[in-house]
């Protein structure tokens, strides 16, 4: 579960007087598997997150249930030594905090950024698969169709849409493009090669996005590039499209295919924009990425 769902779990389970500790990670030495300010929720019959798995996160629950069974109301800290005491080949060291599920726990409980606002356009077999990936992800996304039987109910795996996956039908759906913020993403994959060209030149007159991407062969690429061009959009602009979509890494043409390398390329741009923005010689520089 991502770390924006597991914050929203946490908000339901102490509306619900459900009794939990929250295990943080608040200190790391050397190799470990996750880092500060990772969490998990331990309850007495269920376990959602993790704080890495293994040994540790064994050890994590069964501290957390015996907190519990002994109504235990004051924070604490443990520290494990994961190669010596737990065995795991990370050999590093993690110092874990134990708090009841409470109002001032969730309150220290940072709300998580999204790692990109992504406008989804388009509700076919590849849209859904997509949208399927990203409800597990901690991204916020606005999907818009113009069909209104265009979405489906729940996503390919039968789970409900969560609150972060907006489905939108409209007619204009071009014009939605100057509703996204500045260092947006986009993906275009409508059921139109016309309506996919005139939300792409939106997109590029705007200029401010941190990702354009156009599904679609290299045939509709030279096509969209040639039409661009005569519409009379920069050139400049016109460079930044992405068409094809998706990592060069991962082959084949099933929708679900398509989506994890779409999903995965919007996910290694974002992440090489975080980077980028986080590196000492960048700062004072603006990032791309919302």
């Amino acid at each position: 579960m991502s770390e924006l769902r597991l914050r929203d779990r946490a908000a339901l389970w102490l509306a619900e007087a459900r009794p939990a500790v929250v295990v943080e990670v608040v200190a790391v030495r050397g190799s470990v598997p996750r880092g500060v300010g990772t969490r998990m929720l331990v309850g007495g019959d269920e376990s959602i997150g993790t704080i890495g798995g293994g040994h540790l996160e064994l050890k994590a629950i069964t501290v957390g249930r015996a907190i519990l069974a002994g109504d235990v109301t004051q924070r604490s800290e443990q520290s494990f030594a994961l190669g010596p005491s737990l065995g795991q080949c990370c050999g590093g060291a993690v110092t874990l905090a134990f708090a009841p599920l409470d109002a001032e726990s969730l309150a220290r409980w940072p709300a998580s950024v999204p790692l990109f606002h992504l406008q989804l356009h388009g509700a076919g077999h590849v849209g859904r698969a997509i949208a399927t990936l990203l409800a597990t992800l901690d991204v916020d996304v606005d999907w818009f169709d113009e069909r209104d039987e265009g979405f489906p109910e729940a996503t390919t795996l039968g789970s409900p849409w969560p609150a972060h996956i907006r489905r939108t039908s409209v007619d204009t759906v071009e014009r939605e493009v100057e509703n996204a913020p500045v260092g947006a993403f986009f993906l275009v994959l409508t059921h139109e090669h016309a309506l996919d060209l005139r939300i792409t030149e939106a997109i590029l007159r705007r200029g401010d996005f941190a990702f354009c991407g156009l599904i679609g062969s290299k045939t509709k690429r030279a096509t969209f590039l040639r039409r661009l061009a005569e519409r009379g959009v920069a050139a400049a602009a016109i460079e930044r499209m992405t068409c094809p979509i998706g990592d060069v890494g991962i082959a084949g043409r099933a929708p679900e295919l398509i989506a994890m390398a779409a999903v995965a390329e919007l996910l290694r741009v974002a992440n090489a924009a975080s980077t980028t923005a986080a590196s000492p010689e960048d700062l004072g520089s603006t990032p791309i990425a919302g």
